[in-house]
Formats: structure tokens, C-alpha cells, sequence
């Protein structure tokens, strides 16, 4: 079977992997399609993501789609042929934040494509993967894989929002309309947001917002766009940049929420702190998700305008250029890998 493997900044390989063998608990899953994340390209241009570093080859992906192959011992689930999203994270259930229901920040958790640990937890961009039985989710009905293939990035936005606390009826911004700034317009959308700015550096980024379902588009560069909110009760920071973190606190209101979701650079990132304290905003953080897997999969099944995220579908042999058009958010959002089941 063909996998996608990163050996070092730059070094993304197509290769031939065994076909694996699932163990007591696990499952086999014929992966049809794998969404390329932030995360993966970050694995491939540097070689790491924030503070997570290569240590050894890794394959990639954690938003994978696929059918059921089989199960190992004592395990049970959808039956062989099921079509299902696998829920990437497999946490400890032992430490503080498991027990205190924040699975999403367990201190020792494995989460598939992921160099956080070593060695590192081997990803679904594979023909076949196995994972715990328990991982996987079946699909709800009128829910195809393609348009499942976004649940997970999905369940990081709706983590975020939930994040901010009760946005109905709220204006939001969403500063960065990358893959997920557009889910995190979608997410509050449908949490009842009266109206979602989104922001970015790019116009075709900006559609793409716009197909998710923002009320206004900001060019990010341009002061004086007219779209500018004089002020937001929610900012969600989707970009991983400091220059979006200064604008969600300038422009959230006094005792407002912001959520930084984009992962900064490793190290020390400035930020207006003392508009903080001066106007008592709450800056809180949003990593990954906990419970929101499963409601992503519902509002997927509800809603067909996700489906013009997608931008593209590549076969797996052409991984590097489907890498490339990622990473160009000039001519993507959402590229997924196809595995041919």
C-alpha cells in the first residue's frame, strides 16, 4: 500500500508501507480520503510544528475517511464494509485533564501523524490504518466520505467557538480564512452568530469565507477596507500570527472573549497585554477538540455548502503536489489526498 511519509524539512516521499495487522482492540480501516492540514505542511516545509520536532519519519494526516477492513481481538464496531471518520486523538483517560472531562489537553495523548511524542504516533495517510476500535465514528445518514473528510478540522472550529462561550446573537471576528478560519465562520454561523467578519492578506482566501458563510470580508492589509467592525463581542484568532492577535484585541470590546486557535510560532510572541487588563478581555486558548468530533459529523450531514471548501482531490501518488497546492492559498482551502479505497 502507498503512504505519505516526511523524513525532514523537504522531504515528503510517496513510499510502499506493510498493509497492518489490527491488534486486540483495534481496527483495520481502508482510509479513502485524508484531508492535508496546517500541521502536515508545517511537518514538511520546517520539519516541525511549534515546539513538536521530527525525530524520525513520520507519515502524516490526521483527517481520514474510509470503510471498515476488519477487527482485532475482543473488538467490536460498525460492521466490515461501514463507512467511518476516525477520530484521530487516543488520550491516557488517567492524567488531571482527562479526569476533569479536558481530553483535548490530556498531558499524554497520541494523536495520528503527530512528532509530540516519541516515538512519534505514525499517521492515516496510508491504503490502510489501524486504530483503536473505539476511534471510529460511523457516518451519519446522507453523509458521504468526501464531505467527511472535513470533520475533523470541523470539530477544531466548533471546539473554538464553543471556547468563546454564547455567540448568539453576537458579531464575531475571524482573523485568518485558511482551511479552518473558514470552519471557525461556519461554526459560528451556526451557533447563531448575527454576524461573522472574516479577515486575510488574500481575496481568494476571502471567498472562500464568504462560501462558508461571513457576513463581511476584510482585506488585512488595508486600514481603511471598509468592512472594518468598529467593534466584535468574540475574535477568534485563526492566522498563528501576532499581527492577528493585536487585531482581535483591538477590536474586541471591553469584557469581551478572544480565542487564539492558530498556532503561534515556537518562542515568544508580543502582544498588546495591557489591553488585557485595561479592558478586561479574556484571552483564552482552543487546542484540538474533546466531544465536538461527533456534532462535526452531524452538521456535515445537515449542511451541503461545506462541500465548496474542498478545492481539490489528488491521488496519493501525487502527494508533493498536492502539498504544494495546499500550501498555496491562492489556489486552495481544503485539498484532499485519495487513496482509492
Amino acid at each position: 500500500m502507498l503512504g505519505c511519509v516526511v523524513h525532514g524539512a523537504g522531504e515528503l516521499r510517496v513510499e510502499e508501507l506493510p498493509v497492518p495487522a489490527p491488534g486486540p482492540g483495534q481496527a483495520l480501516v481502508a482510509v479513502r480520503y485524508g484531508g492535508v492540514c496546517g500541521s502536515d505542511l508545517h511537518y514538511w516545509r520546517h520539519g516541525s510544528v511549534g515546539d513538536f520536532r521530527l525525530r524520525e519519519p513520520l507519515v502524516l494526516g490526521h483527517e481520514v475517511v474510509g470503510t471498515v477492513v476488519a477487527y482485532g481481538a475482543g473488538a467490536t464496531g460498525p460492521v466490515p464494509g461501514t463507512a467511518v471518520a476516525v477520530h484521530p486523538a487516543t488520550p491516557c483517560g488517567r492524567c488531571p485533564e482527562c479526569g476533569d472531562g479536558r481530553s483535548n489537553v490530556c498531558r499524554d495523548t497520541r494523536y495520528l501523524g503527530s512528532a509530540a511524542r516519541f516515538p512519534h504516533v505514525q499517521g492515516g495517510f496510508a491504503g490502510r490504518v489501524v486504530v483503536p476500535a473505539g476511534q471510529l465514528r460511523q457516518l451519519p445518514d446522507g453523509l458521504g466520505l468526501r464531505r467527511a473528510a472535513l470533520a475533523e478540522p470541523l470539530a477544531v472550529a466548533l471546539h473554538a467557538v464553543r471556547r468563546a462561550g454564547n455567540v448568539s446573537g453576537r458579531q464575531v471576528l475571524v482573523t485568518g480564512a485558511g482551511p479552518i478560519g473558514c470552519l471557525v465562520v461556519a461554526a459560528a454561523k451556526a451557533a447563531g452568530a448575527v454576524r461573522v467578519t472574516a479577515t486575510d492578506l488574500l481575496p481568494e482566501a476571502l471567498g472562500y469565507a464568504a462560501v462558508a458563510g461571513a457576513d463581511t470580508l476584510v482585506r488585512a492589509d488595508d486600514p481603511d477596507d471598509p468592512g472594518w467592525p468598529a467593534e466584535v463581542d468574540v475574535a477568534v484568532e485563526a492566522s498563528g500570527v501576532a499581527a492577528g492577535l493585536d487585531t482581535c484585541l483591538r477590536l474586541v470590546r471591553r469584557g469581551g472573549v478572544v480565542v487564539q486557535l492558530g498556532m503561534l510560532p515556537p518562542g515568544r510572541s508580543p502582544f498588546a497585554g495591557n489591553l488585557v487588563v485595561s479592558r478586561e478581555i479574556e484571552l483564552r486558548g482552543a487546542f484540538r477538540f474533546g466531544t465536538e468530533f461527533d456534532e462535526a459529523l452531524e452538521l456535515l450531514a445537515a449542511r451541503g455548502e461545506f462541500e465548496g471548501l474542498i478545492s481539490a482531490v489528488v491521488p496519493v501518488r501525487d502527494a508533493r503536489a498536492a502539498f504544494e497546492l495546499a500550501a498555496d492559498r491562492s489556489r486552495s482551502c481544503k485539498v484532499l489526498l485519495d487513496f482509492g479505497g
